[in-house]
């Protein structure tokens, strides 16, 4: 069952990750906001207010842990959720985004129906 319609934020620097997530995301119904780095989300994030994020760790100029510590500093942001979305698995990896402020952390490629239970 699809879930309620929810504000969500994508941010990676990879057009084709991005354009798999918005295809599927908007087709359920969510209200999808797009960027391609850290400083683009941080902008999109605090004008949208999304509901979930879904975060790419390895971004240009700010990288995903830095946005991610940012994102939980904004009161407003308080119960957004973070979602890291990466190539790396590491323990340390996982470690730091923690640390980081994310609640969840996926590999990439993401499992589309993963991602819809979590919005669920």
């Amino acid at each position: 069952m699809p879930s309620a319609p929810r504000r969500v934020l994508i941010v990676d620097d990879n057009a084709d990750a991005i354009a798999v997530m918005l295809i599927a995301l908007k087709r359920a119904g969510h209200e999808v906001h797009v960027a391609h780095d850290g400083r683009s989300a941080l902008e999109i994030a605090r004008r949208a207010r999304p509901e979930f994020v879904f975060l790419d760790l390895g971004l240009p100029q700010v990288d995903g842990y830095a946005v991610a510590r940012q994102l939980r500093l904004e009161p407003e942001l308080s119960a957004t959720r973070i979602i890291a979305i990466t190539g790396a698995g590491l323990e340390r990896d996982r470690e730091e985004a923690r640390e980081a402020g994310f609640d969840h952390y996926l590999l990439k490629p993401v499992d589309l129906a993963f991602i819809e239970s979590l919005l669920g």
